[in-house]
């Protein structure tokens, strides 16, 4: 299958550059490009594609609320959205990431790690650089919150928990724990489930906020 990419920035170099990545690797196409947030929102709508890298500044619409539009709560068939940003720790790529986005790069990220984070987004993952999930979250919740009375999870579900607001891939989770990987993608469903988080982010988000990492 070909993974059909839509990419939103208001800066040409960033667009052509990302495109040129993009098209050279198979079985990833780019089929559109935008310039501003309204461009955007219209463009995934009608062309529904496998993933949207969207920037967070741009004209006419932000990024925060094109993606809260094409993946945030109330979103009857949500898109997949990779914010893109400048910086590693930003107030707005926070805000996007509850907004809906699966996942963030930087800019200045490697290609590889480009087109690691779109095969990423597809699977339902957000590719990041552990470091940069750890710092970002640490940040924005004073390097954990508060602990909960009573986990609605059992051990194993913690266990998994733990890996993702680590950064871990789902394949990296079932490799340490020993356990398949189908095992870990329905540990992830049932975590979901109970703590009402709508991708791995949030669930990564939750456990910080609730004091599972310090």
């Amino acid at each position: 299958m070909t993974i059909r990419v839509l990419i939103a920035d208001d800066q040409t170099l960033v667009r052509t550059g990302f495109r040129l990545i993009l098209d050279a690797e198979p079985g990833i196409t780019v089929i559109s490009e935008a310039a501003d947030g309204e461009s955007a929102v219209r463009l995934a709508r009608q062309l529904r594609p496998d993933v949207t890298l969207m920037d967070i500044r741009m004209p006419k619409l932000d990024g925060l609320r094109a993606t809260e539009l094409l993946a945030g709560p109330g979103v009857e068939d949500p898109l997949r959205v990779l914010v893109v940003t400048t910086y590693d720790v930003d107030e707005n790529v926070y805000a996007a990431l509850l907004a809906g986005a699966c996942g963030f790069l930087l800019k200045d990220a490697r290609p590889r790690l480009l087109v690691e984070a779109v095969h990423a987004a597809v699977r339902g993952e957000a590719l990041v650089s552990p470091a940069v999930t750890v710092r970002l979250l640490a940040h924005f919740t004073g390097g954990g919150g508060r602990e909960q009375p009573g986990s609605p999870l059992t051990g194993r579900e913690l266990d998994v928990v733990l890996a993702v607001a680590r950064g871990w891939t789902n394949a990296e989770i079932a490799d340490r724990l020993r356990v398949s990987l189908s095992t870990v993608k329905s540990h992830l469903a049932h975590v979901q489930e109970k703590i009402g988080a709508r991708n791995r982010t949030e669930t990564a988000i939750w456990a910080w906020r609730t004091g599972l990492l310090r």
